[in-house]
């Protein structure tokens, strides 16, 4: 094998670092919320800190793949509609979908209320899949939308289960108040965590967004881990504290149900 062969260490060190930093690129662009009508090459370089002749070679077979499109006219690149494929491909193969969806639907109809399956990418959750309230007030959330785990239901669920570096991390990044009811100390975050492992559901109380409650419960994997979870959200003035018991209730029967479905083990509780 001679140095220049594609199979030589030092060739496969530098494809991998090629596809690290082309990938960063698709990264940046789909975080880049200040620019929603693209980012400009210039923007980008100094975004991902490489020179502009760097760049324009990484994003040359994204552009190829339509991972990347570049505006004709202003020449500013953004996500490609292949992402879209992607995307659409991989929640479509994710079983947890197909064997969570009659529970999902069965939920909705008990409760009335929308419902969520959620998956955890620290400190943020996941919406996965969702059914809509059969009431005239819906929720605005969507398949594939994000949110802070620490001041969501379905966030803490997962903290409460997680290791202690992921809920260092989670509080690293940052607990600003996304409203009067967020919790934004690092003690009383833990100690709601506490009480989430013990009860085994978790309360957003008017915490992420105003006007809106959501109940929670963790969904366990065969190694006793929370793979997802699942909730019930809807406006305050019909979630009502009142509610809370009995909503707790079914959520956390029909997180049981799909940990049973997965083969998967929960924690007794106490």
């Amino acid at each position: 094998m001679t140095p220049d062969s594609p199979d030589a260490p030092g060739a496969r060190r530098n494809a991998s670092s090629s596809l690290r930093r082309a990938l960063s690129i698709l990264m940046h662009l789909a975080a880049d919320e200040s620019h929603p009508h693209g980012t400009s090459l210039t923007d980008l370089a100094t975004g991902l800190q490489m020179s502009k002749s760097t760049v324009l070679r990484l994003v040359g077979p994204l552009r190829d793949t339509r991972l990347v499109d570049q505006d004709p006219e202003t020449g500013h690149y953004r996500l490609g509609p292949q992402n879209a494929l992607l995307g659409q491909l991989y929640l479509e193969r994710l079983d947890i979908r197909r064997t969570a969806a009659p529970l999902l639907h069965q939920l909705a109809q008990d409760a009335r209320e929308a419902v969520h399956l959620v998956s955890f990418d620290p400190p943020e959750i996941v919406y996965i899949d969702k059914v809509e309230s059969p009431q005239a007030v819906r929720m605005h959330s969507r398949i594939g939308g994000r949110q802070p785990a620490y001041c969501t239901a379905t966030g803490k669920a997962f903290l409460a289960h997680a290791t202690e570096e992921v809920v260092d991390r989670t509080i690293a990044a940052g607990l600003p108040a996304r409203t009067p009811a967020t919790i934004t100390s690092p003690g009383q975050l833990r100690a709601e965590l506490a009480r989430i492992r013990e009860h085994g559901y978790a309360v957003d109380d008017v915490e992420n967004e105003l006007d809106i409650r959501c109940v929670a419960a963790p969904v366990f994997d065969h190694r006793g881990a929370v793979t997802t979870a699942v909730s019930v959200s809807g406006p305050a003035s019909r979630v009502t504290h009142d509610r809370l018991t009995e909503m707790s209730r079914q959520v956390i029967e029909t997180a049981r149900a799909l940990t049973d479905a997965l083969g998967g083990t929960a924690p007794a509780l106490r």
